[in-house]
């Protein structure tokens, strides 16, 4: 699967957390670059990789991604890499500042979507997010299926 970036260079997904916009509110995305090592690389263009459980942590003015899985690499041998250590995350200062600030204050939380190929380089779209309540979630349903249903109802009237 994949897509034109705006810099013209081609996305190619390996893999996203489909259940973030049925647990959570996305308020805003950003793409982060990702600081790996030689066998996650590997493993990622292999076609390994998880992002369903991590999230993003603000530590010293940096922030990380923690619990992501990327299976170990089976030619690596001795120079293998830990499955779900924490990755740093490439992002501006400034952006970075402005995320923590907002998080800090209004109790968001900051969880990765996807991870994709840009070129040769591995990035993460990671959004702002707040976690929706049960009664959030049966009204995001109930909205989607009376969509549905007007669509229907359309499309036999045409």
């Amino acid at each position: 699967m994949a897509v034109k970036s705006d810099a013209g260079k081609k996305r190619r997904i390996i893999c996203e957390n489909r259940r973030a916009r049925h647990d959570y509110e996305i308020l805003d995305t950003l793409e982060a670059g990702l600081s790996l090592l030689g066998s996650e690389v590997k493993a990622l263009r292999g076609g390994g990789g998880n992002v369903k459980e991590a999230h993003v942590r603000f530590e010293e003015g940096e922030a990380w991604l923690v619990d992501a899985h990327i299976p170990p690499y089976e030619h690596a041998n001795r120079q293998n890499h830990e499955p779900t250590r924490r990755r740093k995350l490439l992002v501006h200062r400034t952006e970075l500042a402005r995320w923590h600030k907002r998080v800090k204050e209004r109790g968001l939380t900051v969880i990765p979507v996807r991870m994709y190929f840009v070129g040769a380089w591995v990035k993460v779209e990671i959004a702002l997010a707040r976690g929706k309540r049960l009664y959030d979630k049966r009204a995001t349903l109930k909205e989607r299926a009376d969509q549905r249903e007007m669509d229907r109802a359309r499309k036999q009237r045409d």
